[in-house]
């Protein structure tokens, strides 16, 4: 566009045509400043506009949000007698519904001469963004002609409103259904929580497409189901008849982070670069998140590297995984680099730096940066920010000048805060605040054992075990056990997990066996449980509670 801009500049006297293909050449690189600029450049130059001018400019108006200067373009097509022209029409009934004001685009729809189905379309699809699901079901009744995309977007209206039975009312009558209408019910159904109707469903389409099979995939993911996002992933790969796009590869991803599969994710690191989305922000951001997640960060700095577009999650999923792994001399490395780079940090960013902060031990550096983040970024600070800052001052043993942070923090701490709390006092053997911090805990999460389990950690390191005996007792009083620890194992091509004093695998005696001469072998080679293992069997306190 800036050769464009140059030569149309030299032009002494453009015709409304040079104009027409500059301002649909700005629009098409989302340049819509500069086609407001133009458009006010050409009525001071009295270059009257067209039916082709008016609908792009229009449009620019409704992605830029810019309202006042869209009813000013309003004032010009009834100056130029484009009210009856269909596409000026119907792009004004689309600017008045972007900006929720549906009586205006009402009376634009009733002064159209001519409304074909795109102009009902339009106009039943703004009262449904301005949620007026009545009106827009009124419309489509009265609508001559309905065709896939109008009978599609009025089911996806009530999907909206998540008035699921009349959506699958109106789906059943639709005639001639197209693989989108399928997967437009199939996704209401995902994002409404009937996800096993979601499946049957899924199950029943005559064909799918790319969207479908996402559909599925995502709604496992959505749903913390990512086994079952690895396998519908291979289903989809084994049929063949479709192409996983970003979107999909992004999904199976995030559940191999999840899982820790990561061969898995490797592969679908090759399969994403043999399939044209080497290049793609999405997929690098998710190869980011995954070989982090995964444990090998050198993997999830050298996508980064070697990404051509970074965007700011790019920076700050790559921040955030060198804080998790301990390099916070890099990650704060990064930050610089960013800045350098001119990308606007957000919270999200300053968490990550928090965490690098934190494991450096890095108090005064880490207390800097929280007050730069509000200083120089005008960035408000959340609960995770606060939670970072308490962990920080608490791993540091300032636990006293963490507990004060909590107390004037603007909003109540949650148990996540007083978790991270709890654990440095044990690592200091600090009883008080543990049970400050236990107190607010039960509060909290009173079906949570694992924070009794924690204080009796430190009475047992304190050889308290009278309180240990009685926490037991109060533990067993709430009627909950802690959850058992669980491990995720890769097999095969497929991951298994197991849970502590687990007996539901089919190889169980085997596992079982091959553990106790593991132990055997230890032994014989000088291990020797530790005292504080020794004591808490004594009291019969275990992993396991």
């Amino acid at each position: 566009m800036p050769h464009a801009h140059t030569v149309f500049d030299r032009v002494f006297k453009p015709n409304i045509a040079l104009c027409n293909a500059m301002l649909k050449g700005y629009a098409q690189n989302d340049a819509y400043k500069q086609v407001m600029h133009l458009f006010s450049q050409m009525k001071s130059r009295d270059i009257v506009p067209n039916c082709f001018t008016l609908p792009i400019v229009l449009k620019s108006c409704l992605v830029g949000n810019a309202w006042r200067e869209g009813e000013e373009v309003h004032c010009d097509v009834i100056k130029g007698g484009f009210g009856a022209n269909p596409f000026v029409g119907t792009t004004l009934i689309e600017l008045y519904s972007g900006e929720r004001s549906i009586e205006a685009a009402y009376k634009v729809f009733g002064e159209m001469g001519e409304r074909n189905v795109v102009a009902w379309t339009v106009m039943i699809n703004g009262c449904i963004l301005c949620q007026n699901i009545v009106s827009a079901r009124r419309l489509f009744e009265l609508a001559p002609n309905r065709d896939i995309v109008l009978w599609n977007i009025m089911v996806s209206g009530y999907i909206e409103m998540g008035e699921m039975v009349e959506a699958r009312k109106l789906f059943d009558h639709m005639p001639n259904k197209d693989v989108m209408s399928w997967s437009t019910i199939l996704n209401g159904y995902a994002t409404n929580g009937d996800f096993e109707v979601c499946e049957r469903l899924f199950e029943e389409m005559p064909k799918r497409n790319v969207f479908s099979w996402n559909v599925l995939i995502g709604g496992y993911g959505r749903n913390g189901r990512f086994f079952d996002v690895l396998g519908a992933f291979k289903r989809m790969l084994v049929d063949g008849d479709v192409c996983p796009n970003d979107a999909t590869l992004v999904t199976v991803l995030s559940a191999c982070a999840r899982l820790g599969a990561l061969d898995l994710g490797k592969w679908v690191h090759v399969y994403a670069e043999n399939n044209g989305y080497k290049d793609n922000v999405y997929v690098g951001n998710a190869l980011i998140d995954m070989y982090s997640k995964c444990g090998t960060i050198e993997n999830a700095v050298d996508v980064f590297n070697r990404m051509g577009r970074k965007d700011l999650i790019t920076w700050n999923t790559i921040i955030g995984g060198l804080a998790m792994h301990g390099r916070g001399a890099d990650a704060l490395s990064l930050f610089h680099q960013m800045n350098n780079a001119r990308v606007q940090p957000d919270g999200i960013t300053f968490i990550g730096i928090l965490c690098a902060s934190t494991h450096m031990g890095l108090v005064k550096n880490g207390m800097a940066y929280f007050q730069s983040m509000v200083d120089d970024y005008s960035i408000e600070p959340q609960i995770e920010h606060y939670g970072c800052m308490v962990d920080l001052l608490a791993r540091a043993g300032l636990l006293a000048e963490a507990v004060d942070m909590v107390k004037r923090m603007p909003m109540e701490a949650d148990a996540v805060i007083w978790a991270a709390l709890l654990g440095a006092c044990r690592v200091y053997k600090n009883v008080e605040f543990a049970e400050l911090a236990l107190q607010n805990l039960i509060k909290l999460e009173p079906r949570n054992p694992a924070n009794f389990v924690m204080l009796s950690n430190i009475y047992g390191d304190l050889g308290k075990w009278k309180d240990v005996a009685r926490l037991k007792v109060a533990m067993r009083d709430t009627g909950f056990k802690k959850l058992p620890g669980c491990s995720l194992i890769k097999v095969k091509d497929g991951v298994v997990a197991f849970y502590s004093l687990d007996e539901r695998h089919p190889e169980t005696k085997k596992i079982y066996e091959t553990l106790k001469g593991l132990t055997k072998l230890l032994t014989s080679c000088g291990y020797k449980p530790t005292a504080a293992a020794e004591d808490k069997k004594r009291v019969g306190i275990s992993s396991s509670l």
